[in-house]
């Protein structure tokens, strides 16, 4: 019978890292190598598997995790997200893509590949560049550089 519960986890458990490795990420490797050493265990040491399978669970477990923690990390290291705080953009240059008028937000610029809305003290034609000055709100304020 244990022949048979051995086999029955060393199977389950290659199915497991099989699925793993069809769809990565699914983080079913950890209880597929847990599966694999417990049937390897109870196919060739039965006693040993009986009395501690608990704890040979909980080692292999933590031990499978922390590989393939460190192996994801590597295969895919975590990325910060692309956002830009608009407090970071005083001092950039930027171009002028609809024009800027003094008190009104519906003057566009280009920074990069990101389009903001913008105010000046002065008339700010497109094509013309800028520089930041600051964020207010929701828009920036510019000048013209020279």
């Amino acid at each position: 019978m244990e022949l048979d519960v051995g086999w029955l986890m060393i199977i389950i458990g290659l199915g497991l890292l099989i699925v793993e490795a069809a769809q990565p990420g699914f983080f079913v490797a950890v209880p597929g190598t847990t599966l694999i050493v417990l049937g390897v265990i109870t196919l060739l040491i039965p006693e040993v598997a009986q009395d501690y399978a608990p704890a040979i669970i909980v080692i292999t477990a933590l031990v499978s995790s922390i590989i393939t923690i460190t192996f994801y990390r590597k295969i895919a290291p975590g990325q910060k997200p692309q956002t830009t705080s608009m407090d970071i953009l005083a001092g950039k240059n930027g171009v002028v893509v609809k024009t800027v008028h003094p008190g009104s937000i519906s003057g566009k610029i280009e920074i990069g590949n990101q389009i903001w809305s913008a105010t000046s003290d002065s008339v700010i034609e497109e094509g013309k560049k800028v520089i930041v000055i600051n964020s207010e709100g929701v828009h920036l304020r510019v000048k013209e550089e020279m």
